[in-house]
């Protein structure tokens, strides 16, 4: 199976720049088992495609505005992204400069801090914040919100509510679990009204996931790492809704990522720790019945994924249709609601 498998072709002008006025105003591709046609509808419309007693399962990761600029001890300009919190004042992150900063040098933020460069990993550096202040408040104050490169503009204000989701809790996120940004409290609401409950899992998702594949083959492509957490009161959560007949649905696929690794013997138990779960064509997605998603670019391992839980020949109907109709694609763009093939069981 090779990468090209996943690719499409999509207009740039349908790569959405900026969120809609309110956050639940999104198009929703719904996409039922083949043969099944697929509906156009919208985000508000998902009420009526689930069932009372379903559960809906959230990433409430929060985002940290993880994008800083400075200078080096010799005057040179440097970005810095952060990757992970790695300690109270220790990050790993990339590192934007003219010349590779050596291990010991340092980094004055534009706001003051001093950040000094403790070593080197692979393409990520580790550096520390020498303050006594939290991490997290000298962030908030010096950095700024990691937008996605596809988008073509700096973050500015909007962007430090609406590239969060509302229910974001657990720091530590350097992109958004994008899925979330479409529910806000009046869709909340409509959905407990209807008997659907929630859960929540903590992924911090990285910066690896916008990393490009670089190996052809999907065999060689080495994944990366990120931070969850499943708690006990999910698995109990998720335990009493299949007792009852309800479905399980993931809210994006750091969700199913999250779930999937947490799968042994059978069922979702604890767990805490790092992941590098790879889900291609071929791995069957045993935790959850549903996803809704938003749209993945081409040649990407969550195109992977999305197709190993809906089927690579359905999901790319999808996408073709999508573009088609002219969804907006992205973190700010459209969703899809996906079941699993038939035979599967939906």
């Amino acid at each position: 199976m090779k990468k090209s498998d996943f690719a499409y072709e999509l207009p740039p002008e349908l790569i959405a720049q900026a969120p809609l006025p309110e956050r639940s105003a999104s198009r929703l591709l719904h996409v039922p088992p083949a043969p099944a046609p697929f509906e156009d509808l919208g985000v508000r419309d998902l009420p009526g495609l689930l069932r009372p007693g379903d559960l809906l399962v959230f990433n409430d990761t929060r985002v940290i505005p993880a994008r800083l600029f400075g200078r080096k001890a010799t005057g040179g300009r440097v970005e810095v992204l952060l990757e992970r919190i790695t300690g109270a004042h220790e990050v790993r992150a990339q590192v934007g400069a003219s010349k590779s900063p050596k291990p010991g040098s340092t980094i004055t933020l534009d706001e003051g801090t001093v950040l000094t460069v403790l070593g080197r990993e692979g393409e990520f550096y580790r550096l520390r914040f020498e303050t006594a202040e939290p991490l997290e408040k000298v962030l908030l104050r010096a950095g700024r919100m990691p937008l996605p490169p596809y988008i073509q503009r700096e973050a500015d204000i909007r962007d430090d509510e609406r590239y969060q989701t509302v229910f974001s809790k657990h720091v530590g996120a350097v992109a958004a679990p994008t899925a979330g940004l479409h529910f806000d409290e009046t869709l909340l609401g409509a959905l407990q009204a209807r008997g659907i409950a929630f859960g929540h899992i903590t992924l911090h998702v990285g910066a690896g996931t916008f990393q490009p594949m670089r190996a052809e083959h999907v065999k060689d492509h080495v994944m990366h790492s990120e931070w969850l957490n499943v708690g006990a009161e999910l698995c109990q959560q998720i335990r009493q809704t299949k007792a009852r007949g309800g479905r399980v649905v993931a809210v994006g696929t750091t969700v199913i990522r999250a779930l999937e690794t947490a799968w042994r013997d059978g069922e979702v138990l604890p767990f805490a720790g790092d992941t590098q779960i790879f889900i291609t064509p071929g791995h069957r997605i045993r935790s959850v019945d549903a996803l809704f998603t938003n749209f993945h670019l081409p040649e990407s391992t969550l195109m992977m994924l999305v197709s190993a839980f809906a089927g690579h020949a359905r999901i790319m109907a999808a996408y073709r249709h999508a573009v088609q109709q002219r969804y907006r694609f992205f973190s700010y763009g459209d969703a899809m609601l996906l079941w699993p093939p038939a035979e599967v069981g939906a």
